[in-house]
């Protein structure tokens, strides 16, 4: 049986992970770490980070083809469903397990002449992000959800990231602190 791969449930979404954990792993190079991924194998984290005295910190890495990345609204704050109006209610932040783990986002460059673009941020800060993102659009629904109210989807774009581009620095005080 010829199956084309490309046709595989899953699997394009699979390979963009593989793609952002080895760009992440390579601009961590360059930073002056070593960087090495576990291809999906640990549930925390993706890419673990060494710098030349064998200080090292767990990496999650997040991929897209695009700008934007899938969230899930309720895994970074807290919100009540009621049914009979159909609306959602923010209620408070989630509690957070490794408030500090260290989020990079990779966008993943279509073009041979953009770069590929590294966002990077602390979890704890990833969820104000979020909430932000998530308040912002459901306040021009009145928190109520057109199609399908009881979803959390959420997209985290480039643009809410944007003070976190690059944001290398991060890693370094992580390691030393």
């Amino acid at each position: 049986m010829n199956v084309s791969l490309n046709k595989m449930p899953g699997y394009k979404n699979k390979v963009t992970a593989q793609i952002g954990e080895f760009l992440a792993c390579a601009a961590l190079g360059k930073q002056g770490f070593i960087a090495t991924p576990f291809a999906g194998n640990v549930p925390v984290f993706d890419v673990l980070v060494a710098d030349e005295n064998c200080r090292s910190i767990p990496i999650q890495v997040k991929a897209s083809n695009s700008s934007s990345w899938k969230a899930w609204a309720i895994d970074w704050m807290k919100i009540s469903y009621n049914p009979k109006t159909k609306a959602q209610k923010y209620i408070g932040k989630a509690n957070l397990i490794n408030p500090h783990l260290i989020y990079i986002f990779v966008s993943i460059s279509r073009s041979e002449k953009s770069p590929d673009r590294f966002f990077v941020i602390r979890k704890h800060q990833l969820q104000d992000v979020i909430i932000q993102g998530y308040s912002n659009w459901m306040n021009t629904k009145d928190w109520k959800r057109p199609k399908t109210p009881e979803s959390y989807d959420h997209r985290i774009t480039a643009t809410a990231l944007n003070g976190f581009e690059s944001n290398w620095g991060i890693i370094s005080e992580r390691i030393n602190g």
